[in-house]
């Protein structure tokens, strides 16, 4: 079944729009400004320090659903093409993923939260730290956050299925912000839109008819930035994580019982 039950993708829904907001601000006050519904809430302690939350009301509908889709869809949808794949672990226990304990999947979601928010902080620094680490270029700054996300991803997970949802979304997250920052949602900061997806996109007819509609005439000017890749990548390990927790809750069963 690739839909997740009712139970686990309330539970991803209400994560999402709760949680993922709080994790996304640890950086976005570096990389954009919300243009319409900004939620901003000061520091009590300094005025000058940044703001505790930096959001918008578009984001916990739209985290919501996006956690439903990276953490029940999409691995169901691998997995049944991929299929099972088995795993070791390093204390000793060999199986599939679908055979971990309850116990240790709510650990491992509680884990991919943590260390999501480490990587996201991560980009935080990388770019408000320009040229003090790793070569300072948003090249290297992309390599660094890489190679955080796939540590990840082998500390949590190692399947096949889980590092192409990761990685997929990593390439197909950043462009999904398209159609928001076209119609005036958010806008990327001039220090952080280093990614202009369709700059040298050449369409005619009936394409460009359509991305033109749909992304207004200046579409070749749409800019992005680059190191939120990688932060795809980790909030989809998140999400999976979290996913295969919520799953193994429902009758204390293995998950991959709980998933059919």
């Amino acid at each position: 079944m690739i839909v997740p039950k009712r139970s686990t993708s309330l539970k991803l829904f209400a994560t999402g729009a709760t949680v993922g907001p709080l994790v996304d601000s640890i950086h976005n006050q570096c990389l954009l400004q919300y243009d319409l519904a900004p939620i901003s809430i000061p520091s009590p302690i300094e005025s000058h320090a940044p703001y505790l939350l930096c959001t918008s009301w578009l984001i916990p509908p739209l985290l919501g659903i996006a956690y439903v889709v990276l953490g029940g869809v999409l691995p169901r949808l691998f997995q049944s093409v991929l299929g099972a794949v088995p795993i070791s672990d390093k204390r000793g226990s060999v199986g599939k993923v679908g055979e971990a304990t309850a116990e240790t999947l709510r650990m491992k979601g509680l884990v991919a939260v943590s260390t999501t928010a480490l990587i996201i902080k991560l980009s935080d620094y990388l770019q408000t730290h320009p040229g003090e680490a790793f070569g300072g270029g948003a090249e290297a700054n992309v390599a660094v956050m890489a190679l955080a996300a796939l540590s990840q991803w082998a500390l949590l997970d190692r399947t096949p299925a889980a590092l192409l949802a990761a990685s997929i979304t990593a390439v197909g997250g950043p462009l999904s912000e398209l159609p928001f920052v076209a119609h005036g949602c958010w806008h990327y900061i001039s220090a952080a839109a280093d990614y202009l997806p369709l700059a040298g996109s050449s369409l005619d007819g009936a394409g460009e008819t359509l991305v033109r509609w749909a992304l207004g005439d200046e579409y070749r000017n749409l800019a992005l930035s680059s190191i939120t890749g990688p932060c795809y990548f980790a909030v989809t390990m998140d999400a999976i994580a979290l996913g295969r927790w919520f799953d193994s809750e429902k009758k204390n069963l293995p998950v991959n019982e709980a998933c059919d």
